[in-house]
C-alpha cells in the first residue's frame, strides 16, 4: 500500500454537533487565527523567534511551573521552561534581558509539562454546552446554545420534562434571595452575637421578622440564608482562579459554600504549618491567633542533610523541575546527604539513604526521633529558650518559639500574665530562674529568656512549659515501642536522629502527602515541624525557610492602582454554617449543639477548610441543611477521593442534589453525572490572578497565567461581549442575568466595568507591575516591546485578545508596565537576592509555635474530647474515635502514589507522556509477598478491603472491577502493596458517549490499569465517606489493609518496556501543508512531520498482528 502524506491527517473524532474538538479542531483553529502559511523565507527556526513565543503557566500538577510556549501557524507546537523564572532556569536570566535574547534560551520543564501540548489538543475536549438527554450517568447528551443553558440554570423550571422528569428544578434565582447588602451585613453581625451567647434566637427573630423568609431555617438563623444552598466545589481550581470564583460565590451570590480540593492533597501539611507559625496579633484592640504560613521548605542549596519524608524530589513535591538542579548539584558537589523515608523505593529513595518505614508508621518514627533528641540533649537550647523577638535578636536569631511559655494543663490554654496578676491578658508567662515573668511576644526592647523544662504549680494551677508538655508526651511511650510501631530498628532511629542533629542549622526535614494521609495526619505533620524547631534551623542558610514570597496582586500596598477588596460595590456579606461545618466556629457555639449535644450528626471542622470529600455526603445527608445547586469545577471526586465511588449514587439522586452543573474541559468521571456540562478553558487558554510559588524558590517570584493558545470552546456572547465559554464566562453571564452586585456596568466602581474576565485579572497584573513600594515597579515596555506584544498574540481571536480592551482594563498609565510583565510571564527577582549573610533574605522573622493553643483548646465534635497542643501518638481511628479493628484476612497495607508523568485525572490524554511511558499501572508487591501469595508478574489480581467488595457500579447495571497486573519488586517494604492512582478511567474519553443521538467512540487505552481509591476504607461510623483526619479534615488514603484475589493467570510474565513503547503515543500534530489532524504514533510521527522520516516508517512503527496486538520488532 502506498501512503500519501495527506492520509496521515484524516479526520479523527467527528459528530456530536461538533461538541468535541475531534479531528477537525486544529483546522478550525488555524482558520480562526486568520494566519496564512508562513513564507518559507521566514522559517529559519521559527520557534526561536520572539514573535512566536508566549510565556504562560503550567497546571499538569500543582507546582504550576512557568512556561515558554512556542507557536507555528497559529498552533501550539512546543512547550519549554521560562528562562526568566528561577523555577525553570537556575540562575535565571536577568529580568531586563531583551526578549530577542530570551527567545533563544530555553528553561527546563518536566515530562508532564512538555506533554501539555496533548492536554491542549485532546480530541475529547468539549466545545459546546451539553445537557443530559437521559438519566444522570447515562452518558446521553445533547448540545445546546450557551444562552439557553444560562437561562435554564438561572431561571429553573421543568428543565427535563422532555425526558420524562416532571419535577420543578430550582435555579440560581431561587437561591439568590438575600440581595440587600446592608441587611446581609446586619444579619451576619447578629449571628455572631447569637453564636457568642449575647443574643437569643427570639430576639433575632423579632428584629428581622420581615425578612425571616430569606433564611434556611428561621429557628436556626446561624445556618444562614438560602443563598448558602448554592455550593461551588472546585477541583483543580488553582490559586490563580480563586479570586474570580470567590467574588462570584461570596460577594456576588452571598453563599458561604465555596470549596477547593485541598483535603484530597495536603491539608494536614498546610494546617500544621499554619498553626506552628500562628501569630498573636491585635485587631481593633482585641488579640487573637492568626494563622501563619502554610509551607516551608529546606534551603537545599546550602543544606548538608535533608530528610525527604513521605515525599521526594524526583517525582512529585514542588516539584522536579525546580528541585532537581538544586538537589543534583549539591549532591554532586559532596555538600548534601539525603535520607528518604518511604515504604516504597522511589526514584528519590534510589539515590539516598532509604528508610522503609511501615505504612502509617511515620508518626511513631518521628516521635522516636524527638524522644532521642530530648534524652540526649541534642536540641538547640538557646533557640528554644528565646521567648520573644527581643531575645531572638539578642542571640543572633531571626525567629523565636513559645517552647518556654507556660501551659495550664487543666484547660490546654497558655497562661496569661493576668492569670497570675503579673500583667495584661494579652501577655504570656515564662519561668525565669524559677520565677514567673510576663512575656510580650513581639517586644523589641524587653529580652525574655525562659526556663525550658518547667513542671510546677502557680496560684493553684498545674502548669508546664510547652517544651515539657512535648517531653511528657513523647516519653509516654518507650523507644522500643516507637521502633516496633514504625518498623524501623531502634539503632536506625538513633542514627537518623544523630545525623539530623550533627549539622547545626544546616539540616532540615521536607515532608508532604505520604506522611499525612492518615487519621492522625495533623499530629504527624506537627511532629516533623517540631523536629525542625528542635535544631533551630528556621531562616538560616541550609535550614527551613519560607521562600521568597511574591508581589502583592490584591492591591493592598500603598500606591498600587487597584485595591481589589474595595472594588466590589454592593458586595454581600456571606454568613452561616458551611455545608461541611468547616471554618464555621465551634460546634459548641451552634444552635445544633444546643439541640443535640455530642455526638454531632456529622463532624465539625473548626480549624480547617476545603474538606472536599465531605461536600457531597453532607448534601446527601442534608446536614446541616439541604442543597439546591451544586457546581463542580474541574474536579472528579468520584475518581480522586478515597471511597469516592460511594458518591456516584448520591450524585444520581435528583432529590438530594436537584441541580448539578459542571465546568470542565472534558466529560470526566464525576461530571458525567451532571445535568449540564459547560466547556472550560484549559490552563493554556485562560487568565489567572498572579500567584507566588512554593518555598523551593528563595527569590521573590510572581507567576502569571495568560491566554497563550487559541481556545477550543466556542466563542459566545455575554452581554455585548464576545468570549469563549468558560467558568469565568458562565459566572459573568449568571451574575449579569441575576443583577448580582459587582458585575456588568460599573461592576468595580463608577466608570469601571466588569464585563470581561480580563477586566479583573489584568487589574491584579497591574498591581504586580507597579510593585509593593515606590521605585519597585517593573520597567515600562519600550515601543518595540509593545509592538512585539501585539505581534506575538496575532493567533488569538478577537474574543480573547483585543488590545484596546486589555489596555482599558488597567488604564494607559499602567499599560506599558503591564505589557513588560506579561511579555515575561510574571515578575522575578534577581538570582543574587536569595541570601543575606548567614540567613535567607526573605526570612520568616516571627514567632514559631512548638505548642499550638488554638488546637489544644478545640473539642472533637463527635467524641467531645479535647485535642492536643503537641504531637500525640495515635492509631488509625474512625470518626467516633474508636480504633479500627484489624482483620487478618486483609494482610497488605495499601499505598498509593503518583508517577512523575502522572497527574491525578488529567494526564491520561498525554499519549506521548503517560501512555507511552507506562500504558497501564501495576499492583506492586515485594518479591517475598508475591512468593507467599503464589503470584508472578503479569497475574491479574482484584483488590478487596473490609469495606470494598472488589468492584463498584458506575451506572445501573454497569460495574467496574478494581483489577490490575502484578509486578514483584525488591524496592518495596514487605507487607505493602503500592499502586499509582492516575489510571483506571471510566470517562475522560475512555468510554463511548452519545451526543445528539450520535455515538462518540471512546479510546479504550484511556481506561487501562486500575484506580485503587475505591478500595480505601470507608469510615465505619459515618459509613458514607472515607476515613478523615478530625483536625485537618484530610481524606485518608493510607492505612487501609487489603487482600489480593487472583482472577487471571499471567500469559507472558513481565512485559519488556520496549513492547509497551511499540504501541506508541498518539499525537495530534499539524503539518505545514495540511493542518487537518490525524492521530500519529510515537517519535516516528514527529520525525515524519519534521521531514526526517517517511510515512512507510510510521506504518511500520504501528504494525500489528491479526489480533490487533503490536508486533514486536527486532
Amino acid at each position: 500500500m502506498k501512503f500519501k502524506r495527506r492520509d496521515l491527517f484524516k479526520v479523527g473524532i467527528a459528530g456530536g454537533a461538533g461538541a468535541l474538538l475531534g479531528g477537525t479542531g486544529l483546522r478550525m483553529l488555524s482558520e480562526a487565527s486568520g494566519l496564512g502559511a508562513y513564507d518559507p523565507s521566514e522559517m529559519a527556526y521559527a520557534l526561536a523567534q520572539p514573535e512566536n513565543i508566549l510565556y504562560g503557566l503550567c497546571l499538569q500538577c500543582n507546582t504550576q511551573c512557568t512556561l515558554k510556549t512556542k507557536h507555528q501557524f497559529g498552533v501550539l507546537t512546543k512547550i519549554d521552561g521560562n528562562p526568566y523564572s528561577p523555577m525553570c532556569l537556575q540562575p535565571q536570566l536577568q529580568y531586563d534581558t531583551p526578549l530577542s535574547v530570551s527567545a533563544k534560551v530555553d528553561g527546563s520543564i518536566c515530562c508532564k509539562g512538555q506533554a501539555g501540548v496533548q492536554s491542549q489538543y485532546d480530541p475529547y475536549r468539549l466545545r459546546k454546552v451539553l445537557k443530559r438527554a437521559g438519566p444522570r450517568g447515562s452518558n446521553k447528551w445533547k448540545a445546546i446554545p450557551f444562552d439557553q443553558a444560562v437561562a435554564e440554570i438561572t431561571d429553573g423550571g421543568r428543565l427535563f420534562a422532555e425526558i420524562g422528569e416532571e419535577r420543578n428544578v430550582s435555579g440560581f434565582k431561587d437561591v439568590f434571595v438575600l440581595r440587600d447588602a446592608a441587611l446581609a451585613k446586619s444579619m451576619a453581625a447578629d449571628v455572631g452575637f447569637l453564636r457568642g451567647g449575647t443574643m437569643k434566637v427570639e430576639q433575632f427573630q423579632a428584629k428581622y421578622q420581615d425578612h425571616l423568609s430569606v433564611l434556611i431555617d428561621p429557628n436556626q438563623p446561624d445556618l444562614g440564608p438560602k443563598n448558602n444552598q448554592f455550593v461551588f466545589m472546585g477541583g483543580r481550581i488553582a490559586p490563580d482562579r480563586e479570586v474570580y470564583a470567590q467574588r462570584f460565590t461570596f460577594g456576588g451570590l452571598g453563599s458561604v459554600n465555596w470549596y477547593a480540593h485541598t483535603t484530597i492533597c495536603e491539608q494536614a501539611h498546610h494546617l500544621a504549618f499554619q498553626y506552628a507559625t500562628a501569630q498573636w496579633t491585635a485587631q481593633d484592640g482585641k488579640y487573637s491567633w492568626t494563622k501563619g504560613t502554610n509551607h516551608m521548605k529546606p534551603d537545599y542549596t546550602h543544606s548538608e542533610f535533608v530528610i525527604f519524608w513521605g515525599t521526594g524530589w524526583a517525582e512529585a513535591n514542588f516539584g522536579p523541575t525546580p528541585l532537581s538542579p538544586q538537589i543534583s548539584q549539591s549532591v554532586v558537589d559532596g555538600k548534601l546527604k539525603i535520607a528518604v523515608i518511604d515504604p516504597r523505593l522511589s526514584k528519590s529513595a534510589g539515590h539516598a539513604w532509604w528508610i522503609p518505614v511501615k505504612s502509617g508508621g511515620d508518626l511513631a518514627l518521628a516521635l522516636g526521633m524527638i524522644r532521642w533528641i530530648i534524652e540526649n540533649k541534642r536540641y538547640d537550647e538557646q533557640f528554644l529558650r528565646n521567648a520573644n523577638k527581643a531575645a531572638s535578636v539578642a542571640h543572633g536569631e531571626k525567629s523565636w518559639t513559645n517552647s518556654a511559655w507556660l501551659v495550664n494543663i487543666a484547660t490546654g490554654k497558655l497562661i496569661r500574665a493576668s492569670d497570675l496578676n503579673l500583667g495584661k491578658s494579652d501577655e504570656f508567662v515564662v519561668m525565669q530562674n524559677g520565677r514567673p515573668v510576663a512575656v510580650d511576644p513581639n517586644s523589641e526592647t524587653t529580652v525574655v529568656v525562659g526556663d525550658l523544662d518547667v513542671d510546677t504549680t502557680l496560684n493553684n494551677l498545674t502548669v508546664k512549659s510547652g517544651f515539657r508538655v512535648l517531653t511528657d508526651e513523647v516519653m509516654s511511650h518507650s523507644s522500643e515501642f516507637y521502633a516496633e510501631t514504625s518498623g524501623i530498628e531502634q539503632e536506625t532511629i538513633n542514627k537518623l536522629a544523630t545525623e539530623f542533629t550533627a549539622h547545626g542549622k544546616k539540616a532540615a526535614i521536607d515532608f508532604y502527602r505520604g506522611v499525612i494521609k492518615v487519621t492522625y495526619g495533623y499530629y504527624a505533620a506537627q511532629a516533623l515541624i517540631t523536629l525542625n524547631y528542635l535544631i533551630g534551623n528556621v531562616d538560616w542558610q541550609g535550614g527551613l525557610v519560607p521562600g521568597g514570597g511574591a508581589w502583592d496582586a490584591m492591591g493592598g500596598k500603598l500606591g498600587q492602582p487597584f485595591p481589589m477588596a474595595k472594588l466590589h460595590p454592593g458586595a454581600l456579606t456571606p454568613f452561616g454554617v458551611k455545608l461541611t461545618r468547616e471554618s464555621s466556629g465551634s460546634y459548641e457555639s451552634s444552635i445544633l449543639f444546643k439541640q443535640g449535644g455530642y455526638p454531632a450528626k456529622r463532624p465539625w471542622f473548626p480549624f480547617t477548610s476545603d474538606v472536599y470529600q465531605e461536600i457531597i455526603p453532607s448534601a446527601n445527608a442534608a446536614y446541616p441543611y439541604p442543597v439546591r445547586i451544586l457546581w463542580l469545577h474541574y474536579g472528579t471526586p468520584a475518581l480522586s477521593a478515597p471511597a469516592g465511588h460511594l458518591q456516584i449514587k448520591m450524585l444520581q439522586d435528583t432529590e438530594k442534589i436537584p441541580l448539578f452543573i459542571a465546568t470542565d474541559i472534558v466529560i470526566g468521571e464525576t461530571s458525567m453525572y451532571a445535568d449540564y456540562v459547560f466547556p472550560d478553558l484549559s490552563y493554556l487558554e485562560r487568565w489567572g490572578n498572579p500567584i507566588g510559588t512554593s518555598p523551593v524558590t528563595l527569590t521573590k517570584t510572581t507567576k502569571i497565567r495568560q491566554p497563550v493558545v487559541a481556545p477550543i470552546p466556542e466563542i459566545v456572547s455575554v452581554g455585548a461581549e464576545q468570549m469563549p465559554i468558560s467558568m469565568d464566562a458562565l459566572m459573568l453571564a449568571i451574575a449579569i442575568r441575576l443583577g448580582a452586585p459587582g458585575y456588568g456596568k460599573d461592576g468595580f466602581a463608577p466608570e469601571t466595568d466588569f464585563k470581561r474576565p480580563e477586566d479583573l485579572y489584568l487589574k491584579m497584573v497591574a498591581n504586580v507591575a507597579v510593585g509593593d513600594k515606590d521605585g519597585d515597579g517593573a520597567a515600562p515596555a519600550s515601543a518595540s516591546e509593545l509592538d512585539l506584544f501585539s505581534k506575538s498574540r496575532r493567533h488569538l481571536p478577537p474574543g480573547v485578545f483585543d488590545e484596546t480592551k486589555w489596555q482599558r482594563a488597567v488604564g494607559a498609565i499602567s499599560w506599558p508596565r503591564v505589557v513588560s510583565v506579561l511579555n515575561r510571564g510574571g515578575r522575578f527577582e534577581g538570582a543574587g537576592e536569595a541570601y543575606s549573610g548567614n540567613f535567607v533574605k526573605h526570612a520568616w522573622g516571627k514567632q514559631l509555635d512548638l505548642y499550638c493553643e488554638p488546637v489544644a483548646t478545640g473539642i472533637h465534635s463527635i467524641t467531645g474530647k479535647r485535642f492536643s497542643g503537641v504531637p500525640q501518638y495515635q492509631t488509625m481511628t474512625n470518626m467516633d474515635g474508636k480504633e479500627m479493628l484489624s482483620d487478618p484476612e486483609y494482610d497488605l497495607a495499601l499505598l498509593t502514589y503518583k508517577e512523575v508523568f502522572g497527574g491525578q485525572s488529567r494526564t491520561v490524554s498525554n499519549y506521548a507522556g503517560q501512555q507511552a511511558l507506562m500504558p497501564e499501572n501495576f499492583v506492586y508487591l515485594n518479591k517475598q509477598e508475591a512468593k507467599r501469595l503464589s503470584l508472578i508478574d503479569g497475574d491479574i489480581v482484584r483488590l478487596k478491603s473490609a469495606t470494598f467488595s472488589g468492584e463498584f457500579e458506575v451506572s445501573p447495571g454497569v460495574s467496574i472491577p478494581v483489577e490490575g497486573k502484578v509486578r514483584a519488586i525488591s524496592g518495596l517494604r514487605p507487607g505493602t502493596v503500592a499502586i499509582s492512582w492516575h489510571y483506571g478511567h471510566w470517562a475522560y474519553g475512555a468510554k463511548d458517549v452519545e451526543i445528539d443521538g450520535e455515538t462518540i467512540q471512546g479510546d479504550k487505552s484511556r481506561g487501562r490499569g486500575l484506580v485503587p481509591n475505591p478500595a480505601v476504607l470507608t469510615d465505619d461510623y459515618l459509613r458514607d465517606v472515607c476515613l478523615t483526619d478530625p483536625i485537618a479534615g484530610d481524606a485518608v488514603f493510607n492505612g487501609t489493609r487489603v487482600k489480593l484475589v487472583k482472577v487471571g493467570e499471567s500469559e507472558r510474565g513481565t512485559l519488556p518496556r520496549e513492547e509497551y513503547m511499540s504501541e506508541g503515543p498518539r499525537l495530534n500534530l499539524p503539518h505545514p501543508d495540511d493542518v487537518a489532524r490525524e492521530q500519529l504514533s510515537g517519535t516516528e510521527a514527529l520525525r515524519v512531520v519534521q521531514g526526517k522520516s517517511s510515512p512507510e516508517a510510521l506504518q511500520a512503527s504501528v504494525a500489528r498482528d491479526q489480533h490487533g496486538q503490536p508486533v514486536r520488532r527486532g
